[in-house]
């Protein structure tokens, strides 16, 4: 019969011989991880603003990299809406606070439009994603989520494309030049209400989700309204 010390020591050295493997595997494991986020990430903006792939429907890893090279310029703010020579990759949103991340889509050096990072609760988790807005900075062009854990077929109804087209057009700032954000409302939109310009609409079961969402992207966007300011006074 095994004495306890032995049952011990086999069962020590057992634990620290796959913990090691782990740690291996994860090390080596990291930069193919990294890449892919990085490749999700380009995704989504260039999703955001509508750009899709060219032939197969799908994104090939060479695809996403050469279109984002030749169209997407990424640059940070401080809170007055200047711009930094901070790198997008670098800002940590929990801790550069005063610090944004904003996307430039520019062909022959004209803007096509901006993508900002947004995120914020929903029901049951956090939303990620990423909202376009058009050259006027005040339209929206376009938004995606990448990452949730709402529930399917309820709050998880952000994530798909009825629901994100929705947002096209939409209006976040009224006439006054005030920042009014996109309101999601329950059912569909009355095309006749003075609000239409700035309404999307609403997801069945998904209140909180979807006001949750409203409350987020208003907050997100309020962080580049000084850099949006400064454009439409620098286009007159």
């Amino acid at each position: 019969m095994r004495s306890n010390s032995y049952t011990l020591i086999f069962t020590s050295l057992i634990t620290i011989f796959f913990g090691f493997l782990l740690s291996v595997a994860a090390t080596s494991l990291k930069p193919r991880q990294d890449i892919n986020i990085e490749i999700d990430m380009k995704k989504n903006i260039l999703g955001a603003l509508g750009i899709e792939p060219k032939n197969s429907g799908k994104w090939s890893i060479d695809e996403v990299q050469k279109v984002y090279k030749e169209n997407i310029v990424g640059i940070v703010l401080d809170k007055d809406g200047y711009e930094t020579d901070k790198d997008p990759k670098n800002i940590d949103a929990d801790k550069d606070m005063n610090f944004f991340p904003i996307y430039i889509h520019k062909t022959n050096d004209n803007i096509n439009g901006y993508v900002i990072p947004i995120s914020g609760k929903g029901l049951w988790s956090t939303l990620y994603g990423y909202f376009a807005i058009e050259p006027d900075c005040e339209t929206a062009k376009g938004i995606t989520f990448y990452k949730h854990g709402e529930t399917p077929g309820l709050g998880g109804e952000v994530e798909k494309k009825w629901f994100q087209d929705n947002f096209k057009g939409k209006k976040f700032i009224d006439g006054n030049n005030t920042l009014v954000g996109i309101q999601v409302v329950k059912g569909s939109v009355d095309k006749s209400s003075k609000e239409a310009y700035r309404q999307v609409d609403g997801i069945s079961g998904a209140t909180i989700t979807s006001k949750g969402l409203e409350v987020f992207l208003k907050e997100d966007l309020a962080k580049y309204q000084a850099y949006f300011n400064l454009n439409k006074e620098a286009i007159g």
